[in-house]
């Protein structure tokens, strides 16, 4: 197995990982206000948590930066929280996608330095890093990937099949969202 394909399947899997479910937390509520003729907001915004994640990857990764595991393990909760109480006040069209998307951009790259230890010691053995760190970021981004199709075909589901109505079903998913992100917050606050 080449070291491309092996730190692309550490991408996915690092997303989709059910005993790390911060992050399927947080694509879920970031998206689930989004339905199939939306995909290309979509697509953007999970590009720019990719984006946010790959360069707090490769700082840490080239030691330059290097914070305290702890607030980051309280950080990515608190993350999640923030974005499921931005969802739940405004439609999605009352939002200004320029705020999500600087919001997401930041968000990732607080989510990028939870992975960092872990990453930077696996990438320590290596020669070379930019391929490995390149191919985890691409699994990274199919990984999310994932998680707004299923997302986006749940919702398409509730909206045409149940009738939900889209603010409805957005302000289920966010305050959900909400609550178990607020348990994991409390549950990780560094003392």
């Amino acid at each position: 197995m080449s070291d491309f394909s092996i730190y692309f399947q550490l991408g996915w899997q690092h997303i989709l990982d059910l005993n790390g479910y911060d992050h399927i937390l947080f694509v879920l509520v970031l998206c689930c206000s989004y339905t199939l003729k939306d995909w290309k907001r979509l697509l953007w915004l999970v590009t720019a948590f990719t984006l946010g994640h790959s360069i707090t990857l490769a700082l840490a990764v080239f030691k330059i930066v290097k914070v305290d595991t702890a607030w980051i393990e309280f950080l990515i909760p608190i993350t999640i929280l923030l974005t499921a109480i931005y969802n739940l006040p405004k439609r999605r069209t009352q939002r200004n996608p320029w705020v999500l998307y600087s919001m997401t951009l930041f968000f990732g790259l607080i989510h990028g330095l939870g992975f960092s230890n872990y990453l930077q010691s696996l990438l320590g053995q290596e020669a070379s890093i930019l391929v490995p760190l390149l191919s985890f970021n691409i699994g990274l981004e199919f990984g999310q990937l994932i998680i707004v199709f299923f997302v986006i075909l749940l919702s398409e589901l509730m909206l045409k099949i149940f009738q939900v109505s889209n603010r409805d079903w957005s302000f289920f998913l966010s305050s959900a969202v909400f609550g178990i992100s607020f348990i994991m917050a409390i549950e990780r606050l560094p003392l």
